[in-house]
């Protein structure tokens, strides 16, 4: 089969969905299918990342022409609107691979959607986060998780998020193309339950299947209990004494204020150092002694830091779609304490596989860390539970998923 996986980015690009996408690529191109990604060009000095039986085409977008009309150069702003050039690059994409089925990720679709051609192919569409119905993506509302779009509060959303220029532009498309989507999307396939609710799917009365975010099997492919990390594998950076860790955006709805918070509660005489590692996007210049702040790690170092961890902490204050931090740290055998939202809910049991807290309480993340702190036991018994818990987010049998998907379609 010929698989068109659309991609607003692709690794070397670094995140979550960059790197879903990619594990998606390789995953079929070893299921014997022959597999096509179309993802922007942003430019960069570097290429896309080459991997066997996957070839990438890079089509032309008007973020790269024109840099100064997004936030920023390497991750061009892909609009929830047709971009002319990328058309124009997908139509030739399409005239040469003449897929037997496309499977878009994010508002690129926008573009897919204007291909004359494109009509013929069947059309599968993944939903990582809320952008089917929130302009900004996140759904959230002065700070606090939204309860879904109205025009009121979307206007002043989007013009917060993206200025006043760009704001309501984004706003009026995403509404506007909701019909759109919902005609020429065979399948939607969210990544929890949360986003399938969130995106108002049951109300669309559209055909839909969770299909979560995953990791790579040989990433769990380990006996369940501690691990004894290889010490080759430890990165440099990170401290010799015991530490926390967390990885992701560095922002406050990611939790990490609220962790700082509760991480100087923890007991002064044992307290582990702490390593903070992602995109900066809130000010850390004044973190106290103890506290590492690390951005741009790709990802190999990143599974260090979780292997190498006393725990991993990932306190998530937003409604997380479905974090694969969180599938990581599970997979390399971080003890790991989280929040239940968003997607979280659906991947973690509290005393099983992680120790849930409640988003923002930083006393009850302190007494959770505390405790990992306190009772080696009790690390090993969620590395056990998350060890068997992750099988279910292991990328063969997502890949199989939609594998299944695909054949009901072509």
């Amino acid at each position: 089969m010929k698989v068109l996986l659309l991609a607003q980015f692709y690794p070397p690009v670094i995140g979550g969905e960059e790197r879903h996408v990619r594990n998606l690529a390789v995953a079929l191109a070893a299921r014997g299918h022959e597999v096509h990604v179309a993802t922007l060009d942003t430019g960069g000095a570097e290429g896309p990342v080459a991997d066997p039986g996957v070839r990438v085409h890079l089509l032309d977008n008007v973020g790269r022409r024109v840099p100064a009309l997004y936030p920023t150069a390497d991750r061009p702003l892909a609009l929830p609107v047709p971009d002319p050039l990328t058309v124009r690059d997908l139509a030739r994409v399409v005239r040469e691979v003449r897929p037997d089925v496309a499977h878009a990720h994010n508002w690129i679709i926008a573009s897919w959607l204007a291909v004359p051609s494109a009509r013929h192919v069947p059309l599968v569409h993944s939903l990582h986060d809320y952008g089917h119905v929130c302009p900004t993506k996140r759904l959230m509302f002065q700070d606090a998780p939204c309860s879904g779009p109205a025009p009121a509060k979307c206007f002043g959303c989007t013009t917060d998020h993206y200025g006043r220029g760009r704001g309501p532009v984004v706003q009026a498309a995403v509404r506007a193309g909701l019909p759109a989507r919902r005609r020429a999307v065979d399948v939607f396939t969210p990544v929890s339950r949360y986003v399938a609710d969130a995106n108002r799917l049951d109300e669309q009365g559209v055909r839909w299947q969770v299909v979560p975010n995953f990791v790579p099997d040989e990433l769990a492919d380990q006996p369940a209990g501690p691990r004894t990390p290889a010490a080759g594998d430890r990165d440099p950076a990170l401290p010799t004494a015991p530490y926390l860790f967390f990885a992701g955006d560095l922002s406050e709805q990611k939790g990490v204020a609220t962790l700082l918070r509760a991480w100087e509660r923890l007991r002064p005489g044992d307290r582990p150092e702490l390593v903070l590692v992602g995109r900066p996007t809130m000010d850390l210049s004044g973190v106290p002694a103890g506290v590492h702040v690390h951005h741009h790690w790709d990802h190999a170092r990143v599974l260090s830091g979780f292997r190498h961890a006393l725990a991993a902490a990932l306190p998530s204050e937003w409604p997380d779609p479905c974090p694969t931090t969180v599938l990581e740290a599970m997979a390399v055998g971080a003890p790991l304490v989280t929040t239940a939202q968003g997607g979280i809910a659906d991947m973690v049991a509290h005393e099983e596989s992680a120790l849930v807290v409640p988003a923002g309480d930083a006393l009850s993340l302190t007494a959770a860390l505390q405790r990992l702190v306190d009772e080696p036991e009790l690390r090993a018994r969620l590395v056990r539970g998350a060890s068997a818990h992750v099988r279910r987010f292991l990328q063969s049998r997502v890949a199989a998923d939609l594998e299944g998907i695909y054949d009901s379609l072509v």
